[in-house]
């Protein structure tokens, strides 16, 4: 992916269009079980490691799996690889990823700021010898790697319509160099054309994928003619956009049948279906709409190439909303779009390289910063996990408590037990399941309340009989409390009293009901883009980016906590200076 600097135009443009008549509302909680109509339900799991009657290349592919990127390191578009806030890449580092079970690790690399002009657009010695020297540690700790042309994709590969002769000569002097210097490698070392290829100012989509595609075979023609290791070498290959589009797949799917050779692998990304990858329109929720997405994407690569005997990395995976903060999306619907995620890409064959630019696995502590996140992506490359209609179960700070109920979504797993500090509870008088409803004594959560302070009060967990063992948060709650604000388009925060609640997404309308803001298909805005909680200061910020695209006037704003709890706000803007009230 594509992070600081990056230009999200390709990925905006569509997804504006395709989302723009789509009903801002999150649905129903996750189903269970392979999904109808997918190829979940009619093929084998395929897991990891070399399967009877594959041929090489999808042994490799198989063998790679799982995958982690290194990201924003040799991808910086700045003087160094720590110019975007990592540290410098050691021997140590490299010892623990592969220590966390990864087989295989993607090694973006930018070249386009270390590379002189033309006509030989010759790359800087020593850069080209730190890359070698960070691909031969990853080789030597057994990994499978991947190194590619990363962001001169949008720095100046995209300018290929109206530049096309120049930037041809660019990318095949830049792969040329590539190809030399790695040429007797390993044979665990693998080539990616392009990262993300897109193309500014075409005539259109039908010259993009022609562009790409003489991309593609320029690639393959110089590797190959390279001799060596180079003559057999995994070569992968995206789609435009490495999307998962119709059109997109098949254009791929052709060159590969055109280039005939054995040694290609067809890479595509994936983040998920964007509303729900970004908090927007409503879709707080892994629900059954966003799960199908998946689905349907994963079904159409199948479709494409794995059905063909053509092997798929996805190249990237995760969800956009962590560009900005892990928190986008809340904690136990992350763990739900994981865990199928996870489930989906292995009952398809396909090989899964998480994006990690430093936020995920810490490069100096050498710990995840999100154990809970780590432990359901890992489960899922072997196995499925029971999640629950929710991990937060709110109970009020005063008065009376009720008993509360939670749908499980076994997945294919049974129910176990529920746990509290680790001891089994008693069926019948702390919990009863009646089906898949798990409800929980008013008796048990006043127990667990303690003294009713607003706030996080403790946890329980419930067992399957397989995977990771699902959470659930008893918080006590009030409802919050908005306080009136005054401030600039610049700068503008509402002190909140969470008593205990957490904010799940962010409603602006007009007077008379049209929506306000960026986004104007949809009244929920984006989460942590136009509007961002901050539990400790006790604030509600609201953007520039929010206020710029705001019309002077009144703004009516809902707040929707996930204990249920709606609060609404009014804005006056009028030029820079904003007032509100509740």
């Amino acid at each position: 992916m594509q992070r600081t600097a990056r230009t999200m135009a390709g990925i905006v443009a569509g997804l504006a269009l395709t989302f723009a008549s789509v009903a801002s509302a999150a649905g129903a909680a996750t189903t269970s079980g392979p999904e109808s109509g997918s190829v979940a339900g009619q093929t084998q799991d395929t897991g990891k490691g070399k399967g009877k009657g594959k041929d090489a290349i999808a042994d490799i592919a198989a063998d790679m799996q799982p995958g982690w990127n290194l990201g924003n390191t040799l991808d910086s578009t700045g003087s160094d690889e720590t110019s975007w806030g990592n540290p410098r890449v050691t021997e140590e580092f490299l010892d623990q990823v592969r220590a966390q079970g990864f087989k295989s690790i993607r090694i973006p690399v930018t070249w386009g700021q270390h590379q002189g002009g033309a006509p030989d657009h010759t790359i800087d010695p020593a850069y080209l010898d730190r890359v070698e020297e960070i691909v031969g540690w990853a080789l030597d700790d057994g990994f499978y790697v991947m190194i590619n042309i990363h962001h001169d994709s949008w720095q100046w590969v995209n300018t290929m319509p109206t530049n096309h002769d120049a930037v041809l000569d660019r990318y095949s002097d830049t792969w040329t160099q590539i190809a030399d210097r790695f040429r007797d490698a390993d044979a665990r070392l693998l080539f990616e054309s392009v990262n993300e290829p897109q193309f500014a100012n075409s005539s259109g989509e039908a010259q993009e994928l022609e562009l790409l595609a003489e991309l593609n075979r320029v690639f393959h023609e110089i590797v190959r003619g390279s001799g060596g290791g180079n003559a057999t070498r995994p070569l992968v290959l995206p789609t435009l956009h490495t999307g998962s589009d119709p059109a997109l797949l098949d254009a791929l799917a052709a060159e590969i049948a055109a280039l005939d050779d054995p040694n290609l692998i067809a890479t595509v990304h994936n983040y998920g279906f964007w509303p729900f990858s970004v908090n927007i329109a409503g879709y707080t929720r892994f629900n059954a709409e966003v799960q199908q997405n998946l689905t349907d994407q994963f079904d159409l690569v199948h479709a494409a190439f794995t059905a063909r005997g053509v092997p798929v990395v996805i190249g990237e995976y995760g969800l956009l909303g962590f560009d900005r903060h892990t928190g986008t999306v809340e904690q136990g619907e992350k763990l739900k779009f994981f865990e199928y995620f996870g489930y989906a890409a292995r009952q398809r064959g396909f090989t899964t390289m998480l994006w990690d630019n430093g936020q995920h696995f810490d490069r100096t502590a050498y710990a995840w910063r999100d154990q809970a996140l780590f432990d359901q992506i890992s489960s899922s490359w072997t196995e499925r996990s029971g999640t629950a209609s929710s991990d937060l179960v709110f109970v009020p700070a005063s008065g009376d408590i009720a008993a509360q109920s939670l749908t499980l979504n076994p997945n294919g797993t049974s129910f176990e037990a529920v746990l509290h500090d680790g001891v089994e509870l008693d069926a019948g008088t702390d919990y009863t399941l009646a089906g898949d409803e798990l409800t929980l004594s008013a008796a048990l959560l006043e127990q667990l309340a303690g003294d009713r302070t607003p706030g996080p009060a403790d946890e329980l967990v419930v067992r399957f009989s397989g995977g990771v063992p699902w959470t659930v948060r008893i918080i006590n709650q009030e409802t919050p409390v908005l306080q009136a604000a005054s401030g600039t388009t610049g700068s503008f925060a509402i002190p909140t009293s969470f008593t205990g609640d957490l904010l799940a997404t962010m409603e602006a309308k007009y007077s008379d009901g049209s929506n306000a803001g960026p986004q104007s298909w949809t009244s929920y805005k984006e989460f942590d883009v136009t509007f961002r909680p901050d539990y400790e200061a006790g604030t509600i910020t609201l953007t520039p980016e929010l206020f710029a695209e705001v019309n002077d006037g009144t703004v009516n704003l809902t707040f929707h906590f996930w204990s249920g709890d709606t609060l609404t706000y009014t804005l006056t803007k009028t030029g820079t200076t904003v007032t509100g009230t509740p």
